[in-house]
């Protein structure tokens, strides 16, 4: 039976080769790994065969044209891939602590914030950090947290926040009034204020399950007694509004950034709920990362509420 020390050379001898095993993990073929790798597919296939000396057991057979991970293939493959992961954190870190100007934030956000919230928080940013940089992602509530789960997003702006995530961090941004967007004909299109309850029976659009306004809205229905008829599902809230204008159905949306009239000249109205409902926008991370100094910066001038957020929004509630 090998003891910890014989563990730990083992891992050590491994080491050279993570990043071969999480490509062949990711890849299922040696020649497309060697060219990710920028070395040989002969040299690939030798350091494969070594590797399954070492451990003493194969770690990928033949499957097609391709390989196939064994069960200790994937197992190394898996952690090798973590480590990687991990250790470019790390380097990242080294780097930007070195020069903190030259750092990059990956930010994951929802459709919608792209519009206002977003673009106002950055350039508020960049006016004292001119020289880092951004790679925005955009995708569901869902998709932006597992993202951030597993290392590809540095920060989330979501809504509704998370809760029940102890392996998540978060901060309140703001409040976003959410309204019940109908077609100028529609019978509620004269109301000053709409109750959930009225909305039994009526056709909805909505976004697709996963995505933040999809549970508020199901929330919503289910809290006044009665299941949502879903007529349409999207991906995109201006295509959820386009297909309210067409008269397909109506929709619980963020607020419009234009004027009322505007809006109905388009061919939506918007009415508010009673009682009035708001989601919250919030900022997460990931609890126990070392947060590189540029994302550091960014939550905190997130955090800060010194910058404008743009029409629909209000200043979080605690």
């Amino acid at each position: 039976m090998m003891d910890e020390s014989a563990d730990e050379r083992l891992a050590a001898r491994l080491a050279p080769a993570l990043a071969l095993l999480a490509a062949v993990g990711e890849t299922g073929h040696v020649t497309r790994s060697a060219e990710l790798l920028g070395i040989p597919q002969p040299t690939a296939s030798r350091r494969l065969a070594a590797l399954a000396d070492l451990v003493g057991a194969p770690l990928v057979v033949p499957s097609g044209r391709g390989i196939r991970l064994t069960r200790a293939g994937r197992t190394l493959a898996g952690a090798s891939a973590r480590a990687l992961t991990t250790m470019a954190a790390a380097a990242r870190e080294v780097r930007e602590e070195i020069d903190p100007a030259s750092g990059r934030i990956v930010l994951g956000f929802l459709h919608l914030l792209g519009r206002t919230l977003v673009p106002s928080l950055i350039g508020g940013f960049r006016e004292h950090h001119p020289g880092i940089r951004f790679s925005l992602v955009q995708g569901s509530r869902h998709d932006m947290i597992e993202e951030l789960r597993e290392g590809r997003i540095d920060l989330v702006f979501v809504a509704p926040m998370p809760v029940d995530a102890p392996d998540l961090a978060g901060a309140r941004l703001a409040d976003q009034e959410l309204v019940l967007s109908v077609p100028p004909s529609h019978r509620l299109a004269a109301r000053a204020r709409v109750r959930a309850a009225e909305l039994a029976g009526e056709e909805l659009v909505t976004l697709e399950p996963g995505y933040g306004l999809r549970q508020i809205t199901d929330d919503l229905c289910a809290a006044a007694g009665f299941e949502p008829r879903i007529a349409f599902e999207g991906q995109e809230t201006e295509t959820v509004r386009g297909l309210v204008a067409a008269g397909l159905g109506v929709a619980v949306l963020p607020r419009s950034t234009h004027p009322a009239a505007d809006a109905t000249a388009a061919g939506v109205v918007e009415i508010p709920l009673s009682p009035p409902l708001y989601r919250t926008i919030g900022v997460s991370w990931l609890q126990d990362a070392r947060l590189p100094p540029a994302v550091r910066a960014f939550r905190d001038h997130a955090r800060a509420g010194t910058t404008a957020l743009g029409p629909g929004f209000r200043p979080a509630t605690p």
